[in-house]
């Protein structure tokens, strides 16, 4: 983990020390942001923003939001597979914020137009149990400072137009595409679980039973719980820490899926307890 909480002290630096200018055009870009969000457009211009304007406009933004989605609860962690990092050319996650009334439980059916680009994603949160997981540094110290585990489809949106080639600073920006998520029931800590998170296997299938997408828990960084330790780190470059009660959204296992209206879509979670575990979300 020293290549993250290296490049992190580096942009906390940066961040400091950014001239003013930058400072004029991280607020228009911001604002231009929080304007797409709410008319669920996309945002462009954004190619070319490095990467201390990126984390200054997602701050600037998730603020801007805070008034019609209240307060953040936690995290979310991007760009954990393999894959993605290769396409983009970068060796390390991205982080966005959740706030409040982005997550809700399950039930009432979404509208499968619920963003510009909508992505479903197969998740899972983690619920910060105290401050100790900001010393963590394996995955079972991860595991004893953390109350519970939620299964989560996230109802990401990409916002960014589809001709323009994505980079991890404008994901970023965008606050890692943070719109909605619905949240299941609680999975309580117990003994064997760091293992299970690893083996286990997720999925996301249509109404029929379809296989869409699925892969084992160590497609996010080896082990879904290194996506605790990198965000724990990252933080602490920004004079930050993940606080008790704080949800991490560990990262999506497996590519995204479109939402289809009318369709339902299901996350199982299969290997991680004794008790099956799934999560449904219907669009309309």
């Amino acid at each position: 983990m020293r290549k993250p909480l290296l490049r992190a002290v580096i942009l906390a630096t940066l961040v400091g020390t950014m001239p003013a200018v930058a400072a004029e055009d991280c607020a228009a870009i911001a604002e231009r942001a929080a304007a797409a969000w709410r008319a669920t457009t996309t945002v462009s211009g954004l190619a070319e923003i490095d990467a201390v304007t990126a984390a200054c406009v997602q701050k600037t933004l998730v603020r801007d939001l805070a008034p019609d989605l209240g307060p953040p609860v936690g995290y979310k962690v991007g760009l954990t597979g393999k894959a993605m990092q290769e396409r983009l050319g970068v060796d390390h996650p991205v982080s966005g914020v959740l706030l409040q009334r982005m997550l809700g439980e399950p039930g009432a059916p979404v509208p499968a137009g619920y963003a510009a680009r909508p992505l479903v994603e197969a998740d899972l949160i983690a619920v910060i149990g105290d401050a100790g997981v900001n010393q963590a540094r394996t995955s079972a110290e991860v595991l004893a400072h953390l109350s519970a585990f939620r299964p989560f489809i996230e109802l990401a949106d990409l916002a960014l137009p589809p001709d323009q080639k994505p980079t991890a600073e404008s994901i970023a920006a965008v606050n890692v595409g943070a719109r909605l998520g619905v949240l299941g029931e609680p999975i309580a800590i117990e003994p064997g679980l760091a293992e299970r998170l690893a083996t286990m296997k997720v999925s996301l299938a249509d109404g029929t039973g379809k296989v869409l997408a699925e892969a084992p828990g160590a497609a996010i960084l080896g082990h879904p719980l290194n996506a605790v330790i990198w965000l724990a780190q990252d933080l602490a470059a920004q004079g930050e820490a993940l606080q008790p009660g704080q949800l991490v959204s560990l990262g999506s296992f497996g590519p995204p899926v479109q939402p289809v209206p009318g369709g339902t879509v299901t996350a199982r979670y299969d290997g991680l307890s004794a008790a099956p575990v799934s999560l449904s979300v219907r669009f309309e």
